[in-house]
């Protein structure tokens, strides 16, 4: 292990995104555009589904409350990018550094066993439709939601633990455009080997477990779906779950390629592109995702849409 000149860290350099001088506002104000929409199209789902009577139901809880992780999950690390764009020297304190981890370690976790409570709903409305009211009744909505961020804040405490007790060299530059575990790690002098089996043990658990969860969830449901006699009806019961389906594939998607490949294979800039498909792209496109797919959630949202403008118009 390297040995370099240790001494007590301050802050950190986030050196953010290779990109030149000229490309810098384009990207800023790509990105504020990115934020902003991700903020109003969320906000507007969870407006929607408060206000109206006909989505107050286990599904659309989920959603809601995923909406909700979205908008604190993307402000953890987008506003400081966007602060670090316009600055001539990106810097973050090392409890600033420390407060943006554990908030973005716990909400990428909470993040991911919503999708699995989500995926449970669909296999229980679609398998066992007669037992749905009992198997998704509020209180166990509630401990499915509740459960998870116990777990979250437990899993990003004992990793945040871990790290208070490296020791880091002079070398302070993180190339990435937020505080991430992994850029991190690789700035200490002191052996890191534990930290990085408690990422492939711990989070490595917290992650697929969900993630196997979701595919026994679809695999149930693909054969229950096949034992419905008409194309058409098969294609309608299964239609549900396409807003699921690729709010999960874009999640999992990138969230593998970032954390879970082979060390030999890491690559700075691959990982700041991974970490913006899931920190920028994917909150920003969920919106879009459960309401353009969703008759209810179009219906709900045009409701309160001309019940808005008829306000503002008197």
């Amino acid at each position: 292990m390297h040995q370099g000149n240790q001494t007590t860290i301050s802050e950190f350099f986030l050196l953010g995104l290779t990109v030149g001088s000229e490309q810098q506002q384009i990207i800023f104000m790509l990105f504020l555009s990115m934020y902003l929409v991700t903020m109003v199209g969320n906000l507007l789902i969870i407006l929607a589904i408060i206000s109206d009577t006909h989505l107050h139901s286990p599904m659309y809880f989920f959603l809601a409350n995923l909406s909700f992780i979205d908008i604190c999950f993307t402000t953890t690390t987008v506003p400081k990018m966007l602060a670090d764009i316009q600055s001539q020297s990106p810097t973050i304190s090392f409890a600033g550094c420390l407060t943006q981890m554990y908030f973005f370690m716990l909400l990428v976790d909470l993040d991911n066993f919503l999708l699995a409570a989500m995926a449970y709903d669909r296999y229980v409305a679609i398998c066992h439709p007669l037992h749905y009211a009992a198997l998704l009744n509020p209180k166990r909505c509630a401990l499915l939601v509740v459960t998870p961020w116990v777990i979250s804040n437990l899993v990003s405490v004992l990793h945040l633990s871990l790290l208070i007790h490296l020791t880091f060299c002079d070398q302070r530059a993180i190339p990435h455009f937020f505080c991430d575990l992994e850029p991190i790690l690789r700035l200490a002098c002191s052996d890191t080997q534990i930290n990085n089996l408690f990422i492939l043990g711990i989070g490595g658990t917290v992650i697929f477990t969900p993630f196997i969860f979701i595919l026994v969830s679809y695999t149930l449901i693909g054969s229950t779906v096949l034992r419905v006699p008409s194309t058409k009806g098969k294609w309608k019961t299964f239609s549900t779950c396409g807003s699921h389906l690729s709010a999960v594939s874009l999640f999992y998607g990138s969230i593998v390629g970032v954390y879970f490949l082979p060390s030999s294979a890491y690559s700075a800039e691959r990982d700041k592109v991974a970490a913006i498909m899931y920190t920028i792209v994917t909150p920003m496109m969920n919106p879009f995702i459960y309401s353009l797919r969703n008759k209810d959630m179009k219906r709900a949202l045009r409701r309160m849409l001309s019940q808005k403008s008829f306000c503002w118009s008197w």
